[in-house]
């Protein structure tokens, strides 16, 4: 599944990253025509300073006095002013010392800007020819190294850089921010759907955005119409069941009527039990595939033990049979019909099979609910004890019975994320059959199974 708030993070990542770029590119380049136009304006004040000192002086020896920049007076400073007389006369700033800046380069009477070796890398200077009230022509040279103006253009590129970078860390960080904000009312919409269940009101659309009001309209038509499908089903469930058991217990009193006058009616009665046996069995399997659906099931463990142990201990065979009911409120996720229908399942066949104890406990441990029966009976083996939770198996064909009571059990205990089971009683030596549920709160795919 993929995150909105990945995909709007890893989208505003890529278009900081896009517009950090575009935007600092053209930000130096504006920067370096600045720092060029700059540079250049400094250097054509400095030619015009030497040209007006060359002027007032009429003499060339006198333009070192009359140039007050002391950089010209500095050896290899970067700046430098050269002046070539008609019959190759050459004067220089003292900055020079041995060197000369280049002089087969042609001289106009306008400026003109050029570039080429210095005494220490390249310079961009101003040759001009003049003329002076004496007649004397000279060319005037005046130039800059560009060593400074690199440092300059490098020294804006990386203020450049790490102010760009600081704008596209904050919209990054804002994108988190923005996108945290937004998703909010998604994340709030996705607990009241899981709280729906417990709580049976409807989503309020106005408690949401504007945007999202129409899908909270939907998720509660979609719930409703969920609900409804669940809720018939179950019904359907119970009056097929009841449709079934009229047409059985029917059955059931011509074969009583039939059996007074025919001595062999039992294996009728044995196939009508497992016909009666089946319902019930697939009729359980339909509960637990409506009821899987479902969330937020719960059901009182407790009142559950308490009615089916009721009903036990008003039969006549539970009067010979010491029934202990050890138990303590607990909750689990299952319907309380299909609760009952395993504890009756369970009891059952432990009344069948023992000699004179019967006992069902209750525990709670790590986040799952145990219900135990045990029996005083012969027990399991253990290489036969997955043999019993298949369909249609019987280990003793001797007693009463379909053979369907622990595979119904394992069906429904299954159908909820649970497990069956089936081990030896340490306390009372007979069979041990330990239902693990899942205890409401608890959100898992299918409980692990204790051994009994």
């Amino acid at each position: 599944m993929r995150s909105l708030q990945r995909r709007v993070i890893i989208g505003g990542l890529i278009w900081a990253v896009i517009a950090t770029l575009i935007g600092g590119i053209a930000l130096a380049t504006i920067f370096d025509q600045i720092a060029n136009r700059r540079f250049n304006e400094i250097l054509n004040e400095r030619h015009t300073q030497v040209i007006v000192a060359l002027g007032d002086t009429q003499s060339p020896q006198s333009v070192e006095a009359a140039v007050t920049d002391p950089a010209f007076g500095r050896v290899y400073s970067g700046r430098y002013w050269q002046l070539v007389g008609e019959n190759g006369d050459v004067f220089t700033s003292p900055s020079l010392f041995d060197a000369v800046l280049p002089k087969n380069m042609a001289a106009t009477e306008a400026p003109t800007i050029w570039e080429g070796s210095g005494p220490n890398g390249t310079v961009r200077g101003i040759r001009e020819r003049v003329t002076l009230v004496d007649g004397s022509t000279w060319t005037v040279s005046v130039a800059t190294s560009l060593n400074a103006l690199a440092v300059e253009r490098a020294e804006m590129r990386r203020s450049v850089a790490f102010a760009f970078g600081l704008v596209g860390l904050l919209g990054i960080a804002g994108a988190g921010v923005l996108t945290t904000v937004m998703i909010g009312p998604l994340r709030k919409l996705g607990a009241d759907v899981r709280n729906r269940w417990d709580s049976e009101n409807a989503l309020i659309p106005d408690d949401y955005p504007t945007e999202v009001a129409p899908l909270v309209k939907d998720i509660n038509e979609l719930i409703g119409r969920n609900r409804d499908i669940l809720d018939r089903g179950r019904r359907q469930a119970a009056d097929l069941a009841h449709a079934l058991k009229t047409p059985s217990a029917a059955l059931r009193n011509e074969l009583v009527v039939l059996s007074q006058t025919v001595d062999d009616t039992a294996p009728l009665f044995e196939a009508l039990d497992r016909i009666d046996a089946q319902i019930v069995r697939s009729l359980a399997r339909m509960r637990a595939a409506s009821a899987e659906n479902a969330v937020h099931i719960r059901t009182d463990v407790d009142q559950a033990v308490q009615r089916i142990a009721r009903l036990f201990r008003s039969l006549p065979e539970a009067q010979s049979t010491e029934f202990e009911v050890s138990s303590f409120s607990a909750a689990v996720a299952i319907d309380a019909q299909d609760l009952e229908e395993i504890i009756g399942n369970l009891l059952e066949n432990a009344f069948k099979w023992c000699k004179s104890a019967v006992s069902i406990s209750v525990e709670e441990r790590d986040g799952l609910v145990l219900i135990l029966v045990e029996d005083d009976g012969p027990g399991i083996a253990e290489e036969q004890r997955n043999t019993v939770l298949q369909e249609s198996s019987r280990l003793d064909t001797s007693v009463p019975g379909t053979g369907l009571g622990l595979s119904i059990v394992n069906d429904l205990a299954s159908a909820y994320g649970g497990s069956l089971e089936l081990g030896r009683s340490k306390r009372m030596g007979g069979l041990c059959c330990c239902i693990t549920l899942l205890a409401v709160g608890r959100q898992t795919d299918a409980a692990p199974a204790v051994t009994a």
